[in-house]
């Protein structure tokens, strides 16, 4: 594709970038240690972008970014996306991930069921681990059966959806316990025998 460019843009956990091109955003990366690594990753996804100033309508989308990021209320429901080569069983995914409201969840099961395709989580949770629109699809909103954000987001860089739900306020930074958290209190409990 003619005409891609990115730019890197200071949020509230790092240095994220976003790729665009003619007929809208092909990407975004969040924060990896370095910005190099940043630019690295997003770059080997789209090796013809150019870095270069946002238009307008790109500025647009880093502002909602930005704000989400920080904890804050951010519309990007008129950032437009290019899906273009992305498979037609992806687009919808990703059309239904995108309605989840800040500050709730879904499940992969969830998503499947709404597409009509209950048998589909698995192919639901590929869709999901090639995401290219962090932030702007919100994929960290969609978790396990059990409601486990543990996992990093596949394309987020070092960011867990533990911490963007937490930002978010959907979690608290406490809100699933480890099997250490389970067993210890319980084996205390326990009297000796």
């Amino acid at each position: 594709m003619a005409g891609q460019s990115y730019s890197i843009f200071d949020t509230a956990i790092g240095r994220c970038g976003i790729v665009w091109g003619d007929n809208g955003v092909l990407g975004v990366q969040l924060p990896e240690a370095r910005e190099i690594e940043t630019r690295g990753r997003m770059l080997r996804r789209q090796p013809e972008a150019r870095e270069s100033r946002p238009p307008s309508h790109i500025v647009l989308a880093i502002e909602g970014i930005r704000a989400l990021l920080r904890g804050e209320s951010g519309d990007l429901s008129d950032v437009w996306l290019d899906m273009t080569g992305l498979p037609g069983f992806s687009q919808r995914v990703y059309a239904l991930t995108r309605a989840i409201p800040r500050g709730e969840t879904s499940t992969y099961a969830e998503i499947a069921r709404n597409l009509g395709t209950a048998g589909a989580v698995h192919s639901v949770t590929q869709a999901l681990c090639r995401n290219p629109f962090v932030i702007i699809v919100p994929c960290h909103r969609v978790l396990e059966a059990g409601g486990n954000p543990d996992r990093m987001s596949p394309n987020g860089g070092a960011i867990s959806k533990r911490r963007l739900l937490s930002i978010e306020g959907a979690i608290s930074g406490t809100a699933s316990k480890t099997l250490f958290d389970v067993l210890l209190p319980a084996r205390l409990a326990r009297p000796p025998a």
